[in-house]
């Protein structure tokens, strides 16, 4: 019983290794704003088309930030989602016979 826990504990470390190690991508206005973040949801870039930024106001440049941030989350949010639920599949499937199913 033990032995499928520390499987089950191992397995969700690899998942948020392998999770730190996938891009996800939130950008807006045809990609003058991009956001850079793995699927962890730590930010890795903020990229800013120098032309746009030329002509954009702080309010502008902040309401579109955080636009730009919110899409990069979601993605990440749905790549975890995406990776636990198969990652439970195969947690559940290994011990559903410690549970005398």
């Amino acid at each position: 019983m033990f032995d499928k826990l520390f499987a089950a504990q191992q397995k969700a470390e690899e998942i948020k290794k392998r999770l730190d190690t996938i891009s996800v991508y939130g950008e807006v206005e045809n990609g003058a704003i991009k956001i850079t973040a793995t699927a962890n949801k730590a930010i890795t870039g903020v990229a800013i088309d120098e032309e746009f930024l030329k002509g954009a106001d702080k309010e502008e440049l902040e309401e579109l930030l955080l636009t730009a941030i919110n899409k990069a989350m979601a993605s990440a949010e749905q790549v975890s989602a995406a990776e636990m639920q198969a990652s439970a599949q195969d947690m559940l499937g290994g011990l559903g016979g410690m549970f005398g199913q």
